[in-house]
């Protein structure tokens, strides 16, 4: 049996932009990424704290150390500039496999830099 388990978080991540007038997307600082193990091109789930929006969108990588959350194309109106955010990555496994898994869990300053991982 397949399981849909959380892999990868980034958690009160602080919105840089949004760029309406772009093909579609999140870009996301590639320190973060490598933090959280999210990839590139990989499906992730954004949930707005600030007002409850949630969208699935797909991850281009940011400028390392630049803390850029930029919501790209249609979903950007769903946030504004300042709102906070999580991030989550999904996988697929056996209940095998998922019983070892430890998502990696990247909590973020204001800044978006890594302060903690869980």
């Amino acid at each position: 049996m397949l399981l849909k388990l959380l892999r990868g978080k980034i958690h009160r991540a602080t919105v840089t932009e949004a760029m309406i007038d772009y093909v579609g997307s999140i870009t996301i600082d590639k320190d973060l990424l490598d933090a959280s193990g999210i990839m590139v091109g990989e499906c992730v789930l954004v949930a707005d704290m600030t007002d409850g929006a949630r969208f699935e969108t797909y991850v281009f990588e940011g400028e390392p150390g630049s803390g850029v959350i930029c919501i790209n194309g249609a979903a950007a109106r769903l946030v504004n500039v300042g709102d906070e955010v999580i991030i989550m990555a999904y996988g697929y496994m056996e209940s095998e496999e998922a019983r070892a898994l430890k998502p990696n869990v990247v909590l973020v300053d204001k800044a978006n830099r890594v302060s903690d991982k869980l």
